[in-house]
């Protein structure tokens, strides 16, 4: 508690990838993907974005949403998984390219990328560490999927958004939150090429083990079953019940995980934001995205409660629950 969290910003690139282009360019079932997905469309980076890019984009939105910048920041948490490079970190090129002073960390949790941004920007915080906290979750998905791949392909868009953190009243921030992971489940979503124990080959690249590999069936049902006990587990530890939340934000992954959780958890779908249909999955982009949306809609509001839960490969996952 006493910490904040402040403004949200966001950045999706201008290429609008829609089911009809995936059909006409590829072959996908254009009904299959809304079936299974509910997602109607994504955005691809251009040729010459970069995540570095798209995160900029979402700070500088931020910025110009709040009135801020980044002198009035002394720390910059960033989540991703699809870096610019190896080294300099990400984080590290956002900073430099904003004008940020202070320490700049990167975060790889996957599609949990952004909650482990924001609890740990909010630990700093907390701490007297840092006097406001600039924490972006942002992903180019677009460059890691097979094209061929009719299971991953379809799921996924390219984006980026941002929020800041800084002390707050006693009664505001986070009312509990539960981080975890579980390498065991490592194998169900990974990239196996492109790291230290196996750089690619020229037989690799030919058998695209460059690109993203997803065990869908097993991950749905890993990803029904995290939403569920940690929604449970983070309300719990508030003592608050599920009509006591005014909205809950759940990964944009796919529209049916979100509603069989929520669907187990007697929640109303009027009160679960989602925007999955306009971007896809954008790993650690797609919370903040979604915060950005929801504020300009006016559904969150000073005082609201709001459950914000991430998961994804690692096997990682971060839910929150938090009054505004």
């Amino acid at each position: 508690m006493g910490v904040k969290i402040v403004g949200a910003g966001k950045y999706v690139p201008d290429q609008v990838i829609d089911n009809h282009h995936l059909h006409a360019r590829l072959g996908f079932d254009s009904d299959w993907i809304v079936k299974r997905t509910g997602i109607l469309e994504r955005r691809h980076a251009a040729p010459h974005q970069a995540t570095s890019d798209l995160c900029v984009e979402a700070a500088q939105d931020l910025f110009a949403k709040t009135g801020l910048s980044a002198k009035d920041c002394d720390l910059l948490v960033l989540g991703t998984f699809t870096p610019d490079m190896s080294f300099p970190s990400t984080a590290c090129i956002v900073q430099d390219r904003l004008g940020l002073v202070g320490p700049a960390i990167e975060v790889e949790a996957a599609c949990a990328g952004f909650m482990y941004a924001l609890i740990t920007a909010a630990a700093y915080v907390k701490a007297g560490l840092s006097e406001r906290a600039l924490v972006i979750g942002g992903d180019t998905n677009s460059r890691i999927l097979n094209p061929d791949d009719i299971k991953t392909y379809p799921l996924f868009g390219d984006g980026a958004g941002a929020v800041f953190v800084e002390p707050g009243s006693p009664e505001q921030g986070f009312l509990a939150y539960s981080l975890g992971s579980d390498g065991h489940g490592g194998p169900l979503l990974m990239r196996e090429c492109c790291g230290s124990r196996r750089p690619p080959t020229p037989q690799d690249l030919a058998e695209g083990r460059h690109y993203m590999f997803m065990d869908g069936r097993a991950v749905f049902r890993w990803a029904v079953s995290i939403l569920c006990d940690t929604i449970q587990d983070v309300l719990k530890a508030a003592q608050l019940q599920t009509s006591d939340i005014d909205l809950y934000i759940a990964h944009q992954a796919n529209i049916r995980i979100i509603n069989a959780a929520i669907d187990v958890l007697h929640i109303p779908r009027s009160k679960v934001f989602n925007n999955l249909e306009k971007y896809g999955n954008t790993s650690a982009g797609s919370i903040p995205i979604a915060l950005e949306e929801a504020l300009a809609e006016g559904r969150i509001r000073e005082g609201s409660l709001v459950v914000l839960s991430g998961f994804g490969a690692g096997l990682t996952w971060g839910t929150a629950v938090v009054r505004w």
